[in-house]
C-alpha cells in the first residue's frame, strides 16, 4: 500500500545500531559466494531444526565446490520447510533484492552465481548500506576493543568496545600488556589497564557492547574488591578449565560494574545481548532475561543500558523494565528476523506501556552487507505493518504514526548515543 506513512518509511535513513560486519578487504578479497551469501547469516539453524543432514550443511557452505546446484540440493527439502521463518524470510530478501532472483531454485541460484564478482568491488560495500538500504550509519561489534577511523567510511561505519570477555571473568594479559601496557598482577592494576582501554579508544567508540549472556547469567551480584581480588589471584593462577564457575562470575561481575563507570565517564551507552542465542542445541533459557540485571540498573541509574533483541522470548518482562528503569532503552536489532511477527506485536505493546523516546528499531546483526540489507528491508515492512495497524484500530493518526517511525528509527538513536561528537573524534583521530 502505498501510503505517506509507507513512503516516510521507506525515505527515512534508517540508523543501524547493531552489526557484526566484516572489514572491506574481507568482503572483496575474501567475501561469500551466492550460496555463502544466501544462507550464510542465521537460517542455517533454521535449517538445522528443520533436519537438514549435517553434510549437506557443510557442503552448502564449501565455496571451494562450484557445483551450486548440487550444494543446494542437499538442504532443499530443510529449506522448503524453512522458507517462511524470520531467516528464512530474508534469504528471499536477498535473492529479490540483490541477486534478482523471485523464486529460489537450483537453476536460479546458479545463474546469478557471477554477480558476487561485481558485489565484492572495493566501495560497494558501502553503497550496499548507505545508498541500497538507506541506512545513515551502522554500528559494529567486531568483538575487539579498538576502536578505530574505518577508511572505507569514517562516518559511516562506527565501533563498539567490547567488554564481554571482562564480564566473562576472561584476562588476556598478553594482550591487555599489548594495549595498556599494563602487566596485571592484582585488581588494582586490573583497573588501571581497564582505564587505559577506555583511554585509548573510548573516544571513537559509539558505545559499549557485551555479549557475555552466551557464557554466563545475566543475574549480577555487586562484589567487593576483596573478594574480585581472590578471585582474579585463582584466575591468573590457571589453567582455565579448572575455574570454579562462581570464581568467574565473581570478577566478571566486578569487571562489568567497572566498566560500567568507564562508560558512564566516557559518556557511552552500554549495550547488553538480552534473550535468545544464535545457532542451536545450547540455550539455558534461566540465563538470559534481562530481569536477571535488575540490581544493575538499580545500582547504575546514570547509564545508559541498551537492551537488545527484546529479550526474545520474554518481551513482555522487557517492556515492564523499560516502563519501570528510567535508564533502560530497548533495541529491535536481530528480533525482526528471529520472530517477525511476535516483533511487530511488541513495537504495538511497546508503544502502549513505554514512552516512544525508549526504542531503536533496527540492527541486523549479521557479517555480510547484503544481508543487513535485507534485514533492513524486513524491519521497514514490520515497522510499516505495525502502524498501520495502529491507525487501523483508531489508536493513531497517520500523522502520528510518521512521527513515531522517525522516532525509532533515528531520533530516538542521535539522542542516547553522541553520534556527531564520535564523528568529530574520528575525523580527529584520522587527521581529517
Amino acid at each position: 500500500m502505498n501510503t505517506d506513512l509507507r513512503h516516510h518509511i521507506e525515505n527515512t535513513a534508517l540508523v543501524d545500531t547493531h552489526e557484526h560486519l566484516r572489514k572491506e578487504p574481507e568482503w572483496v578479497n575474501d567475501g561469500p559466494d551466492i550460496l555463502q551469501d544466501l544462507f550464510g547469516n542465521y537460517v542455517p539453524a533454521d535449517l538445522h531444526t528443520a533436519g537438514a543432514p549435517p553434510a549437506a550443511m557443510k557442503r552448502l557452505m564449501d565455496g571451494s565446490d562450484a557445483d551450486v546446484a548440487g550444494r543446494f540440493e542437499g538442504i532443499r527439502e530443510a529449506w522448503e520447510a524453512t522458507q517462511f521463518t524470520g531467516y528464512g524470510e530474508a534469504v528471499r530478501l536477498i535473492a529479490k533484492h540483490v541477486y534478482g532472483i523471485d523464486h529460489l531454485n537450483a537453476d536460479a541460484i546458479a545463474a546469478a552465481q557471477d554477480k558476487t564478482h561485481a558485489l565484492r568491488q572495493p566501495g560497494k560495500r558501502l553503497r550496499l548500506l548507505r545508498d541500497a538500504a538507506n541506512l545513515d550509519h551502522v554500528q559494529t561489534d567486531d568483538f575487539q576493543w579498538a576502536c578505530l577511523p574505518d577508511p572505507s567510511g569514517p562516518d559511516f561505519f562506527l565501533y563498539d568496545l567490547s567488554w564481554a570477555g571482562f564480564c566473562n571473568g576472561q584476562i588476556d594479559m598478553e594482550q591487555i600488556h599489548a594495549e595498556t601496557n599494563v602487566e596485571v598482577t592484582g585488581l588494582d592494576s586490573l583497573r588501571r589497564a581497564m582505564e587505559g582501554i577506555f583511554s585509548k579508544y573510548a573516544g571513537c567508540a559509539i558505545a559499549v557492547k557485551a555479549q557475555h549472556a552466551y557464557n554466563r547469567t545475566l543475574s549480577w551480584t555487586e562484589r567487593n574488591d576483596a573478594d574480585a581480588a581472590r578471585a582474579l589471584e585463582r584466575i591468573l593462577r590457571g589453567p582455565d578449565d579448572e575455574v570454579p564457575e562462581q570464581t568467574r562470575l565473581c570478577l566478571g561481575d566486578w569487571c562489568w560494574a567497572r566498566g560500567l563507570e568507564l562508560s558512564i565517564e566516557h559518556n557511552l551507552p552500554f549495550k547488553i545481548h538480552t534473550g535468545y542465542y544464535a545457532g542451536n542445541d545450547r540455550m539455558p533459557v534461566s540465563r538470559i532475561a534481562a530481569g536477571n540485571m535488575c540490581a544493575l540498573f538499580a545500582r547504575y541509574p546514570d547509564a545508559r543500558f541498551v537492551l537488545m533483541h527484546i529479550a526474545y522470548p520474554y518481551s513482555d518482562e522487557l517492556v515492564a523494565l523499560a516502563k519501570h528503569y528510567r535508564n533502560i532503552w530497548v533495541d529491535l536489532c536481530w528480533a525482526w528476523s528471529i520472530d517477525p511477527y511476535s516483533s511487530r506485536d511488541f513495537l504495538r505493546r511497546f508503544l502502549h506501556a513505554v514512552p516512544a523516546n525508549k526504542l531503536f528499531a533496527f540492527g541486523g546483526d549479521t557479517g555480510w552487507p547484503t544481508g543487513a540489507l535485507a534485514y533492513s528491508i524486513q524491519a521497514r515492512n514490520e515497522i510499516g505493518r505495525a502502524l498501520e495497524a495502529e491507525i487501523a484500530d483508531g489508536y493513531m493518526n497517520e500523522k502520528q504514526a510518521i512521527d513515531v517511525a522517525t522516532r525509532i528509527m533515528r531520533a530516538n538513536q542521535y539522542a542516547c548515543f553522541d553520534i556527531s561528537g564520535t564523528r568529530a573524534n574520528i575525523h580527529a583521530a584520522a587527521g581529517t
